[in-house]
């Protein structure tokens, strides 16, 4: 199994974030993860990467243990994680910014970003700060890939993108999944997230209140509708 959470409790001061939260995804899955904002889906990936350290239970990743570790160790490990702010360095340029994070082991590097994304290829020397949000959503997950990874967690990769963008990305995380890439989606938009996930977690206040199939999933529209507010 690539990464375990087993009964993992999590707190943003005394207030409870996650509840008895346990999850697990195989290699070469694609795990989605959905529920209305404040349900606890961002601090799920913040917890699995160490950024909020749980108060309890435990995070096995490839059976070996690693609640608690610092999030650099973690990457190191190999999980990479591509937050909603996307995080790129405003005063590097795109290729500085792929470069500083590029590792011996990972099996994509900068020359083989920008071929998966050509577009960010002809802005190689623009600074981040003045990329579009697609753009930088396309570095930012080059940017996870040059570190060599075994599963990447994504929070909103779609979010406040232009149509044309989320298609260059959602094709972007087909080739990853058709590749064997581990992946932990949060993702507002639901048929983005049941085109790509093998299985869906629904979260409710810090809980899991469905598991299934994508295809499980849609064809149960009261759960959407009661959970997510939408049909699918």
């Amino acid at each position: 199994m690539m990464l375990r959470v087993e009964a993992v409790d999590t707190y943003y001061g005394l207030v409870p974030m996650l509840q008895s939260l346990s999850l697990q995804v195989a290699e070469g899955e694609v795990l989605a993860l959905l529920g209305r904002n404040g349900a606890g889906k961002t601090t799920v990936l913040k917890t699995i990467m160490g950024l909020v350290p749980p108060s309890a239970g435990r995070i096995l990743f490839k059976d070996d243990e690693v609640t608690g570790l610092p999030p650099h160790v973690i990457a190191r490990r190999g999980i990479a994680y591509v937050p909603a702010s996307r995080g790129i360095f405003s005063a590097l340029t795109a290729e500085e910014n792929l470069e500083i994070a590029r590792t011996r082991r990972a099996r994509w590097d900068t020359a083989e970003v920008f071929r998966r994304f050509p577009k960010l290829a002809d802005l190689r020397k623009r600074r981040g700060r003045v990329l579009s949000g697609g753009e930088q959503q396309m570095l930012a997950i080059g940017r996870a890939l040059v570190t060599g990874p075994s599963l990447i967690l994504l929070d909103e990769p779609s979010q406040g993108l232009a149509p044309l963008v989320v298609d260059a990305v959602l094709e972007m995380l087909r080739e990853l999944k058709s590749e064997g890439m581990s992946l932990v989606l949060v993702e507002q938009s639901v048929p983005m997230a049941l085109e790509l996930a093998d299985r869906v977690h629904i979260l409710d206040q810090g809980a899991i209140v469905f598991e299934g199939s994508a295809a499980e999933l849609s064809r149960d529209e009261s759960v959407a509708l009661r959970y997510l507010g939408v049909g699918v």
